[in-house]
C-alpha cells in the first residue's frame, strides 16, 4: 500500500461526508507506515487518543490502516457492537482487501467507508439535528 496523494486524500475525505449524510455515525481514517502490535489493538488506542469514544451516541468507526506493514482494522463503538451482529465489518473488510491487493489504496479506503455508512445506515439513520461530532479529514500518525 502507498500513501495517498492530495486528491487521494479529498477521495476519502468526500466518501466520509457521502457515508456521514446517511447515518449519524462518525467516520475517522488513520494512517501510519508501520503497526508493531495487533492491527485491532492500535486501532483501539488510537480511537481513544483521537477522543472518538465522547460520540454522544457511542457511534463512532475508525478505519485504521498500517500501509507499509499491509494491515489494517476498523473499530466501532460500544454503541454500535451493542446492536450489529458479530460479522458486521466483515463484508466491508473483504471490499477493502480487495483493492489494497491491486494497490488501490484510496480506492478501498474510499469504497469502504461508503459500504460502512449504507451499513451503518440500518443501525442509526442520519438525524435531521445530527451534528459533525468528528473531524472529517484523515489522520496520519508518524
Amino acid at each position: 500500500m502507498a500513501k495517498l496523494s492530495e486528491k487521494e486524500q479529498e477521495k476519502v475525505k468526500e466518501a466520509i461526508e457521502w457515508a456521514e449524510k446517511s447515518t449519524s455515525g462518525e467516520i475517522r481514517v488513520c494512517l501510519e507506515k508501520h503497526c508493531k502490535t495487533d492491527p485491532y489493538e492500535r486501532a483501539i488506542q488510537c480511537f481513544y487518543d483521537l477522543g472518538m469514544e465522547q460520540t454522544k451516541l457511542k457511534n463512532g468507526v475508525l478505519v485504521y490502516i498500517a500501509t507499509d506493514d499491509h494491515k489494517f482494522a476498523i473499530l466501532g463503538d460500544e454503541g454500535i457492537n451493542k446492536l450489529v451482529p458479530d460479522n458486521f465489518w466483515h463484508s466491508t473488510k473483504e471490499l477493502m482487501t480487495q483493492h489494497f491487493k491491486e494497490n488501490n489504496l484510496a480506492e478501498g479506503i474510499s469504497l469502504g467507508i461508503i459500504e460502512a455508512g449504507k451499513q451503518l445506515k440500518k443501525f442509526f439513520p442520519y438525524q435531521e439535528n445530527d451534528t459533525n461530532e468528528l473531524p472529517d479529514d484523515i489522520v496520519f500518525l508518524s
